[in-house]
């Protein structure tokens, strides 16, 4: 099982406490843990990537093992860590302004 962290807005919809637990088949990859995100907590389709360019959505950004993940490919695999379930895959709520 894959445990992974959710900003406040996206625990609402899905209804969930600060962290969940999806089951991820073959490689883990973001891509496949928001698939696995997607299908256990319909809520959540569309709100962690765009459909139409399959990319992260805005103002979310993705870390695991201390490292921003945000600006790689949904299909680098993760750190084993995360793969064992010892380290979470962490989506965070970005912010701007100044």
């Amino acid at each position: 099982m894959i445990r992974v962290g959710l900003p406040y807005h996206l625990r609402t919809l899905a209804r969930v406490g600060d962290e969940v637990a999806v089951d991820v088949r073959g490689a883990v990859t973001p891509a496949a843990i928001i698939t696995a995100l997607e299908l256990e907590y319909p809520a959540l389709r569309g709100t962690i990537r765009d459909y139409t360019t399959n990319a992260r959505r805005p103002y979310l950004r993705f870390f695991a093992c201390e490292q921003d993940l945000s600006l790689d490919s949904l299909d680098t695999p993760l750190p084993p860590e995360v793969a064992a379930g010892s380290e979470p895959f962490l989506i965070i709520g970005a912010m701007s302004g100044g």
